[in-house]
């Protein structure tokens, strides 16, 4: 068992899940192994009932888990009550999956040729500290919306949440078995995932690193694989855009969740004519934002997760040219203020890696083509966003940018209904939108002879 602290206060926290062993783990994807035949043949409306009923009753604790995420991983409490709505929200969404998980009946000669989506079977998640409830969602609400079991261990910094979600699905009536919450260490269950036969597909959210290592493992048994990696998101701002708009919502980008967030706009593309000023206004729209106490309704970013989290973002500072930063407690818990770095350099650390935490390095660039070729100088292509007045250039530019998921004058990244993921080392598959549960199925096909 480890220590939980508050990330605000860096106070141990009371509840501290115990740590599964290995033997645990294997015990709960046995009870997830013999739970699936009965959750698989499930009437279609009947799953479907089930699913809404666990999402009524996430909705009955949304401030409770809001509360527990505040706690757990500093979130602020705005933010924490949409994320433990947006679990409520994908329950829902997925929910409509059983009666409508379709097959095919294609033409052929000589008979009928049909095909069936079946699930997988057991399915193994693995949820960052960064967003416990809803990337957890991302992974269950789907999977057992496609006839699957789900173990799902979240991140040891932050296990709380997901431990009571695995409650609340028990109280929605879902069978025992059906979704599984096993809290421990990433080299002893995660790793367990990955080598068990009876876990079909791994979805892992996480640093690039560790996701290939879990790509290299899953290999080995040909087993699927999900991978929501890092990121190091542009957000080019051209001069013929509103540049105090867009310099107003430039900081949401990237400090919100303390930019612990993998689709944070970390570098930020300027036209050269219009740098000076979306700069000095940049500057304003930072100085303003509320750093304080996450449980404070007028919170607008908390502190960092963990003491090494801090240490680690610090670590890039070193030597940058700071142009300003914005404000942060100086009493106990793990607080870094919003800070804004002038690079020169795209070979400065604190361009290229990804920071994950309260720091976004500003670039001015000339013309379009330079901010595409900036844009796509990195190993990452999560997310961006693109700033300008102009219909024909958003679109040329959208088109060019090697990312999943962008945003026009706008720094939205995810919907539940849409999908979602990365291009080179952000990721492999497409999570969320219409199309996700069939990720956590096989494709049969059936030829009938007349």
């Amino acid at each position: 068992m480890s220590t939980l602290i508050n990330p605000s206060t860096g106070e141990e926290l009371d509840a501290s899940p115990a740590s599964a062993s290995l033997e645990d783990a294997d015990a709960v994807i046995a009870r997830a192994h013999e739970a699936f035949p009965a959750w698989r043949d499930l009437a279609p409306g009947e799953r479907a009932r089930l699913l809404r009923a666990f999402a009524a009753v996430v909705d009955a604790h949304n401030e409770e888990l809001a509360r527990l995420e505040v706690l757990n991983a500093g979130h602020t409490i705005a933010n924490a009550r949409w994320e433990a709505g947006n679990v409520r929200d994908c329950l829902n969404y997925y929910s409509a999956t059983p009666e409508r998980l379709f097959g095919r009946q294609i033409p052929v000669a000589g008979g009928t040729d049909v095909t069936f989506h079946e699930p997988l079977g057991v399915v193994g998640i693995i949820v960052p500290w960064n967003f416990p409830m809803p990337i957890a969602a991302w992974g269950f609400a789907p999977a057992l919306a496609a006839g699957n079991t789900v173990v799902l261990k979240p991140a040891e910094l932050t296990p709380l949440t997901a431990t009571r979600i695995g409650e609340l699905a028990l109280e929605a009536g879902l069978p025992e078995g059906v979704l599984n919450i096993v809290p421990g260490k990433g080299s002893v269950v995660g790793e367990r995932f990955v080598t068990h036969p009876l876990v079909r597909k791994v979805c892992f959210t996480g640093s690039t690193t560790v996701g290939k290592q879990i790509m290299a493992g899953c290999a080995d048994q040909v087993k699927r694989v999900t991978l929501e990696l890092g990121g190091k998101s542009a957000n080019i701002v051209f001069a013929d855009t509103d540049v105090a708009a867009a310099a107003a919502s430039a900081p949401y980008a990237v400090f919100d969740n303390a930019g612990q967030d993998c689709c944070a706009r970390s570098r930020i593309l300027v036209q050269r004519s219009a740098y000076d000023e979306f700069v000095g206004r940049l500057e304003t729209s930072v100085k303003a934002l509320r750093v304080i106490d996450p449980a404070d309704e007028q919170s607008e970013m908390g502190p960092l997760v963990s003491a090494g989290q801090r240490d680690s973002v610090r670590a890039y500072l070193d030597g940058a040219s700071i142009a300003f930063t914005g404000s942060a407690p100086d009493g106990p818990g793990w607080w870094l203020p919003p800070t804004v770095v002038e690079s020169s350099d795209t070979s400065e650390a604190i361009w290229r890696e990804e920071v994950f935490g309260p720091v976004v390095a500003v670039m001015p660039f000339d013309d379009e083509d330079e901010a595409v070729a900036l844009a796509n100088d990195s190993d990452y292509g999560l997310s961006g966003s693109i700033f300008t007045s102009d219909v024909g250039r958003a679109l040329r530019v959208s088109r060019r940018v090697e990312a999943g998921n962008l945003s026009v004058n706008s720094h939205s990244s995810v919907r539940y209904w849409t999908p979602f993921g990365g291009y080179k080392q952000s990721g492999l598959g497409r999570e969320l939108g219409p199309d996700a549960p069939h990720a956590f199925t096989e494709e049969k096909n059936v030829f009938i002879a007349h």
